[in-house]
Parts: C-alpha cells; sequence; structure tokens
C-alpha cells in the first residue's frame, strides 16, 4: 500500500521553537486529514537556520522537550513525522545539525546528523556527525535520513542505496544560486540508486540567506511525484512499494557495478 507522504515546505519563525511547534502540530492536523501516514519538515524547522551562536541556546538532546511535544502531535494525528532541529548531545554538549523520525505512536525511530556541513556558518556552529546511513523502518518500507547538503555527494546517498533505503527524507536549507540541486539532481539521485526521495526545503529570506523552495518527492523511475513551488506551502505525493518494486527489476545500475574498479574512491 502507498505511503501518502506530506512536505512542509516552510521555514517557520526564527528563533521561536513554540511557534514552530505550533505550526508544526496544524501541518500534522491537516497532513492527517488529507491522508497522509508521513510528514516531513525542513532543516533546523524547529528553530529556524539563521540563527548565529543563539543555535547552541536552543539546541536540545534528542529527547528533550520539544521531542515530547513532537511525539504527542504525532500520536494525536496519527501519522508519523521527520523534523530538523539542532540536537545538544547531552555527553560531550555538542551541537549537531540533526534530523529525528517518530513514529505515528510517537516512538522516536531514528536520528540523525549531518555528517557534511556546508560553508563557514554551519561548520562554525555544528558539529558534523559520523554515521552515514541511519534507517528505520515505518509501514513496510525502510527509511533513511540525509540532510541537505549530505544529499549532493553521490556517496552518500549510494550507500543508502547499498543499504536497502527505500525512501530518503531529505530535510534541507537549499539557498540561491543552487536550485538545481532540487531541479535536477535530486530526480537523478532517485533513479541512479532506485529509491524514493523526500526533499523538503525552507523558503523566503532569512539573515544573508534566501530560501528557494521547490521541494520534491521525486522517485526511482526518475519521475518528480510532488513539486513544491517558491512559498509557503504543504505538497502530498505518494510512496508505491509496487512502482519501486518494478522499477528495481527493470534498471540495472546496482547490479552491474563493478565495486572493484572503484577502489580509488575511497
Amino acid at each position: 500500500m502507498p505511503l501518502r507522504t506530506a512536505l512542509l515546505q516552510s521555514s517557520g519563525r526564527l528563533g521561536q521553537v513554540a511557534d514552530n511547534l505550533k505550526a508544526l502540530d496544524e501541518a500534522a492536523a491537516r497532513a492527517a486529514q488529507a491522508g497522509a501516514g508521513l510528514l516531513v519538515t525542513s532543516e533546523l524547522f524547529l528553530t529556524g537556520y539563521a540563527l548565529g551562536e543563539q543555535v547552541a541556546t536552543l539546541a536540545e538532546p534528542a529527547d528533550g522537550p520539544s521531542a515530547q511535544t513532537v511525539a504527542d502531535l504525532a500520536r494525536r494525528h496519527g501519522l508519523a513525522v521527520l523534523y530538523g532541529y539542532p540536537e545538544r548531545d547531552p555527553v560531550t554538549g555538542a551541537v549537531h545539525n540533526s534530523a529525528q523520525l517518530v513514529d505515528r505512536e510517537g516512538r522516536a525511530l531514528a536520528n540523525y546528523r549531518k555528517t557534511h556541513l556546508f560553508g563557514c556558518y554551519e561548520q562554525e556552529q555544528f558539529t558534523p556527525g559520523e554515521a552515514t546511513v541511519v534507517q528505520a523502518e515505518l509501514d513496510g518500507l525502510r527509511i533513511g535520513i540525509l540532510i541537505c547538503y549530505d544529499v549532493e555527494f553521490p556517496e552518500n546517498v549510494r550507500s543508502h542505496a547499498l543499504a536497502g533505503t527505500d525512501l530518503l527524507l531529505v530535510p534541507t536549507a537549499q539557498m540561491h544560486p543552487f536550485q538545481f540541486v532540487a531541479e535536477q539532481m535530486v530526480p537523478v539521485r532517485a533513479f541512479e540508486n532506485q529509491m524514493y526521495i523526500a526533499y523538503v526545503n525552507r523558503t523566503g529570506p532569512e539573515a544573508e540567506f534566501e530560501f528557494v523552495g521547490l521541494s520534491c518527492l521525486a522517485s526511482p523511475d526518475g519521475a518528480t511525484r510532488a513539486r513544491a513551488g517558491r512559498g509557503e506551502e504543504l505538497v502530498y505525493g505518494e510512496v508505491d512499494p509496487v512502482l519501486l518494486a518494478a522499477s528495481r527489476e527493470h534498471n540495472p545500475y546496482l547490479r552491474d557495478r563493478r565495486p572493484g574498479l572503484y577502489a580509488s574512491l575511497i
């Protein structure tokens, strides 16, 4: 049975966690009413992106107060949620750019820390994660998580393909002038790795950044099953296991690989 997936293209309100949690609650209600089983937000949705040093103040552990609020709204609305947030490691104190997936019962399924940090801002404010492939099972699908810049490295997505990821969730903060990533690169990644990719962006101006929107759900046959415009939007697409299986049967990329020739890549 297809998994109806809602993509919440929004930047929320910068630094206003309570307001963003309320917006997430409202979006979850709309998505559930539309029959979605999964809602995906943008990168750092709970706090905003362009926070500077304030990000350290707003960072929370993976099981912190915001996580409890998200778990509650997932239970109330009966759908899984993937949300972006700044995570503080309770042991090391390091701050990570993270995304967490909870199921419709509010149980935490997976937490991913961005491994490839983009630009001086991210490299100054965050510590990179070390686990490239983080997965969970949801409604019979193997779900993987990357964040924004991560998906632009073919090695990351191929690692997920080899680990059996069916649907790759990518909360993002894609900015001008790099909109070709959303328009062209993401559908190609889905095709060459035979998976669905939900790429969910921020939108509009935020400090020195201009986010381009264009969130999409790309499918393994190279098609774009859902596409947002440039503004705030909640769009829907179907992740179909039948289409996925048929596409994998006919597409030879993963079968025709010759790993022995690629040693120089690592």
